[in-house]
């Protein structure tokens, strides 16, 4: 089985440890292709670079010329999701939602910590637009630009921990979701700190992703993910996937 899980931003550093991390993950039969878009912002920090982004990704993942088995979109809250299960034939799982998916297996309520203030906003619409969001708690921010994770993971990390324990505090949480691609890795250092389940959405992913593919399961196609019509899209990057 082959899984790609594309990054969202441009910035390979952060692929690298998405990949790292859904490699890790996967059962030892599973091969994990990690995929940096082509171009788009080094980082996703709002909905213009969102936007972007869902397109960079789109045309990265359909130039992926070898056969695969399911594709895991690595931003948390961004767009894009639809656009791929439009495109491709296999399973899409998107981190966002497999990360909520999983916390409502744990807890009655979870709370997801991000980055920085103006994500929250749009992670709360992608939760509500997945039907994910009653049982969310709260969305909070930990003040931190996304690069800064690997610029300073201590600082990092303590930021995190402050966020995750005022979720579980204040909010009631009881599963505390990370609310960025490049927060994977860090769900066992915050666990301990917050003493509550902590679920990283590249490994909650990777579980969805490869039981999809193990049951034999894919998008449904007789609506709202069917095959793009055919036409001519000018000046679109993967035109050629609608000829």
């Amino acid at each position: 089985m082959r899984i790609l899980i594309a990054n969202v931003n441009t910035t390979s550093s952060m692929t690298e440890t998405i990949h790292a991390q859904a490699a890790a993950c996967a059962t030892p039969s599973v091969e994990i292709v990690g995929l940096t878009p082509s171009f788009g912002p080094e980082s996703v920090e709002g909905n213009f670079e969102s936007y972007l982004a869902a397109v960079a990704v789109m045309d990265r993942i359909v130039r992926y010329d070898e056969p695969y088995d399911a594709v895991i979109q690595a931003g948390y809250g961004e767009h894009g999701r639809e656009g791929l299960q439009e495109l491709l034939d296999v399973p899409v799982v998107d981190i966002t939602e497999a990360a909520a998916q999983v916390a409502m297996l744990l807890g009655r309520t979870y709370s997801v910590v991000t980055t920085l203030d103006r994500a929250v906003p749009q992670i709360q619409d992608r939760l509500r637009l997945a039907g994910l969001n009653e049982r969310c708690a709260s969305v909070r921010a930990a003040g931190l630009p996304v690069l800064e994770l690997e610029a300073d993971p201590a600082r990092a990390v303590d930021a995190i921990v402050e966020e995750a324990r005022l979720a579980v505090a204040e909010d009631r949480a009881e599963v505390v979701c990370l609310g960025c691609g490049g927060m994977a890795g860090l769900d066992r250092k915050i666990g301990d700190a917050t003493g509550v389940p902590v679920v990283d959405g590249v490994a909650a992913a990777v579980a969805l992703a490869e039981g999809l593919v193990r049951l034999g399961l894919t998008t449904s196609k007789v609506r709202s993910y069917a095959q793009p019509r055919p036409k001519t899209v000018t000046g679109w990057p993967i035109t050629s996937r609608f000829r």
